[in-house]
């Protein structure tokens, strides 16, 4: 089962499991298909999260998040405000746009990682459709040629990217083939070179001496520095359910079991779905996760991470206990020591328990919306994720790795797995992935009503909430003091697979993105059997 944001790199996926791979080439593969079909979301100068489960049972999280290049300074924006979250923004969106946003990358040392440890089919062999898909094009969706079109000014002040999404000055619209020479040129060196190419060769070279034109910070020698980190998960309970997600700098593990250790002393399954209290329950644990994710939760080799008392029950019944019932409060944090929705999200397994449950990006729709000329690759802006205020857990510092919400996360019954999803929505991510475990474990929804449930979200300014949160219900928040804020969609497009036990999986994406799941069934024929005409007869 292959579920991504996108039809044709689910079939890329799809492909490698026919081929004779396993999840991890399929996840593999899909993911070099996403930075072609979704370019705006994910790419090779970009980071994330992969967390893999293999068939021994064990766990593993391979994190290639970005990381601050070495001339990174604490106060090297000006923020245009010193109250949180508005001091993210900082003078002439230096942090967000242009060279001063990228970051050091490190998707493609996870990907190349994952690939040699535990798939079967060679770099070359998965970057196929990739590289396929660059060379002859493919149809742009409504989706895609929305997204070019909300940023086309920014596009347009870059002469390589506005040549290849902006062709004749207008985005192009939807049906039209795009075809991105330059990257298959890029994926082809890869495809040869390994990760070499880019972190220490040639590509590597050309990115960072065009940004180092630019004025931006990345040098050959940060990328040649790059490393991945292996990092062993989170885990927690939800009523008998194991939930192990990824670690610090990711918030998403750790806020996810930690709303759900406050969560789990109300009977939302009597309260229901979509109410006002249950509803409301969800709101207060999202502000206490986000009060102290601002407090406490960063690169743990910068922050002493209080994971721990985080993960506690002891801690979240502290917290729970303050909660009003019937009212909405603002919160402190109760430990001590930003982002974008611009995301891409893949979950894949097989019959052999391999699992890959990964989410990945460039940050902002089309990154720091920038092209190196030549290579065909966007640039990250993950530097808008680093406080530009000095002395606090998320300030920036030389070879600090950000801070994501990114939340791959497989629950296990008994040991085995239950469930597995993810996906893309910045801030909104982890909490997200934690209302689509309660709708399946509490609600009892099916795989694909939980990914398609609507969602609300809030950090303890506005509670926004999504079109299907009933009428009544927004109502009685807005009687309870939450400032309630209708939106047509919070986070992004959850991808899914279910565990049966009988080995069947459920495959399920939603309508947040191109979200597509592709199964594969039944399998090579039984040993001794043969074409019919020909068959011995018995």
């Amino acid at each position: 089962m292959v579920v991504t944001n996108h039809p044709l790199a689910s079939a890329a996926g799809a492909e490698m499991l026919a081929a004779g791979g396993n999840a991890i080439d399929a996840g593999v593969a899909a993911l070099f298909a996403l930075t072609v079909v979704e370019p705006m979301m994910v790419g090779l100068l970009g980071g994330g999260m992969m967390h893999l489960r293999l068939p021994d049972g064990s766990h593993t999280v391979l994190d290639g998040l970005s990381a601050v290049p070495a001339a990174g300074r604490p106060d090297m924006y000006r923020p245009v405000s010193q109250d949180w979250p508005a001091a993210l923004e900082t003078e002439g969106r230096a942090n967000t746009l242009g060279p001063l946003a990228i970051a050091t990358p490190g998707n493609l040392l996870a990907w190349a990682e994952a690939l040699r440890r535990h798939g079967r089919l060679s770099l070359a062999e998965v970057m196929q459709p990739a590289i396929r898909l660059a060379e002859r094009g493919f149809q742009v969706t409504p989706y895609l040629a929305e997204c070019i079109a909300e940023v086309a000014p920014d596009l347009a002040l870059d002469p390589a990217i506005s040549a290849v999404f902006l062709p004749g000055g207008q985005p192009p619209a939807a049906g039209t083939r795009l075809i991105q020479a330059e990257a298959a040129a890029s994926l082809r060196r890869i495809a040869a070179d390994g990760p070499a190419a880019l972190h220490g060769g040639p590509l590597g070279a050309t990115i960072a001496a065009h940004i180092q034109r630019l004025g931006g910070l990345l040098t050959e020698a940060d990328l040649r520095a790059a490393r991945l980190v292996e990092r062993a998960p989170v885990r927690g309970t939800y009523r008998g359910l194991e939930v192990v997600g990824p670690p610090p700098p990711s918030s998403g593990g750790v806020h996810v079991i930690q709303m759900l250790n406050i969560l789990e002393g109300f009977d939302l399954r009597a309260s229901g779905s979509g109410t006002p209290e249950t509803c409301h329950f969800l709101a207060e644990a999202l502000k206490i996760a986000f009060a102290d994710r601002a407090a406490a939760t960063a690169d743990p080799d910068f922050v002493a991470v209080p994971v721990d008392r985080l993960l506690s029950k002891d801690y979240a019944a502290e917290r729970r206990a303050l909660i009003d019932p019937h009212r909405a409060r603002a919160w402190s944090a109760g430990v001590a020591a930003g982002e974008s929705p611009n995301t891409t999200h893949l979950t894949v397994a097989d019959a052999e328990g391999h699992i890959l449950c990964a989410t990945h990006t460039i940050n902002s729709l089309f990154g720091a919306r920038l092209m190196v000329p030549g290579t065909g690759l966007i640039p990250n802006n993950y530097m808008a994720l680093f406080d530009p205020r000095p002395g606090h857990a998320l300030s920036i510092a030389p070879g600090k790795r950000i801070t994501t919400s990114q939340a791959p996360l497989i629950a296990l019954r008994d040991g085995k797995p239950l469930v597995a999803l993810g996906l893309p929505g910045g801030l909104r991510i982890f909490g997200s992935a934690m209302q689509a475990l309660i709708a399946l474990i509490d609600h009892g929804m099916s795989l694909q009503q939980a990914v398609e449930a609507p969602r609300l979200w809030t950090q303890g300014q506005a509670l926004e909430v999504e079109p299907d949160i009933p009428g009544p219900t927004r109502a009685a928040l807005a009687a309870m003091g939450h400032e309630v804020l209708p939106l047509p969609h919070v986070g992004g497009g959850m991808a899914a697979i279910r565990f049966h036990p009988d080995g069947m999986l459920e495959g399920a994406a939603c309508w947040r993105a191109d979200g597509t799941a592709i199964g594969l069934g039944g399998g090579l024929a039984r040993p001794g059997a043969r074409f019919w005409p020909d068959a011995p007869r018995r």
